[in-house]
C-alpha cells in the first residue's frame, strides 16, 4: 500500500510535468483539508488520482473539476445492505429486478461514478453514497436524487469504460463556469517584481540546487 501511494504521487508529478511543460520536479501537492490533492502553483489545473491493484490512474483538467476511480471489473459487491451503504432506493429497485449475472457490473460501475463524483467536488467518503445516484442501464448520465429525479444539469459530465479486460475507470468533470485557460500559473496573476521578491524571500535559488533524488 505504501509503494502504492508514493508510486501514484511520482506518476501524478511526471503526469502533470508533461501537461504543463516543466520538470516533474518542479511539480508539489498539496492537500485540501478533505485530503484532496492539489498542484501547488497551478490553480488553474485540477487533479484526481486513484489505484487499485496494479492500476495507477491520474486525471487533470483544465477549466473544470475532476474526479477519476477504478476498480476490479469482477468485484462483487451485490449483497444484503445495499440500501445502507452503497446504493438510493430507486437504484436498489433496479438493481433488484436485475438478471442476476448483471449485477455485479452494475454496482461496480455505481460505485465508480460515485467515488468519482465525490473527489471531484473534494468530498470523498464525506457524501454518503446513499443520498445520491446514477441511471444503471450502463448510458452517460448525471447525478440522481435519492428517488430517482434529476440532481445535476449539464454543467457535469460522466463516463464509465472498461480497461484491459480487468478494470471499470469512472471520470467525472465538472465545468467550473470560468472556461478552459491556457494560463494554469497562479503566479501569473501577480506583478512579476512581486514574484521576484517572494522568490528571493523565499530563497527559489537555494531550493534549486536540491539534487534530482531529494525531490521524489
Amino acid at each position: 500500500m505504501r509503494t502504492r501511494f508514493a508510486s501514484s504521487r511520482v506518476l501524478l508529478k511526471f503526469a502533470a510535468g508533461a501537461a504543463l511543460h516543466v520538470p516533474p520536479q518542479a511539480v508539489e501537492l498539496g492537500y485540501t483539508p478533505s485530503g484532496r490533492p492539489y498542484l501547488h502553483g497551478y490553480d488553474g489545473v485540477q487533479i484526481s488520482l486513484s489505484h487499485t491493484e496494479d492500476l495507477l490512474l491520474v486525471g487533470l483538467a483544465t477549466g473544470a473539476v475532476i474526479g477519476v476511480d477504478a476498480e476490479r471489473a469482477d468485484r462483487a459487491l451485490y449483497g444484503a445492505g445495499l440500501g445502507r451503504h452503497l446504493c438510493t432506493p430507486r437504484e436498489v429497485e433496479l438493481i433488484e429486478a436485475m438478471p442476476a449475472a448483471r449485477r455485479d457490473p452494475a454496482l461496480v460501475r455505481l460505485w465508480t461514478l460515485k467515488e468519482a463524483y465525490s473527489k471531484a467536488i473534494g468530498l470523498g467518503m464525506q457524501f454518503r453514497f446513499t443520498d445520491f445516484g446514477f441511471e444503471t442501464d450502463g448510458t452517460p448520465t448525471g447525478v440522481r436524487r435519492p428517488d430517482g429525479t434529476p440532481g445535476t444539469g449539464s454543467e457535469w459530465s460522466f463516463r464509465t469504460y472498461a480497461l484491459l479486460d480487468r478494470y471499470t475507470v469512472s471520470v467525472a468533470v465538472g465545468d467550473s463556469g470560468f472556461g478552459v485557460t491556457t494560463d494554469t500559473q497562479a503566479h501569473t496573476t501577480l506583478d512579476d517584481s512581486i514574484v521576484d521578491a517572494l522568490a528571493e524571500a523565499l530563497g527559489a535559488d537555494e531550493a534549486e540546487q536540491r539534487t534530482v533524488d531529494e525531490w521524489w
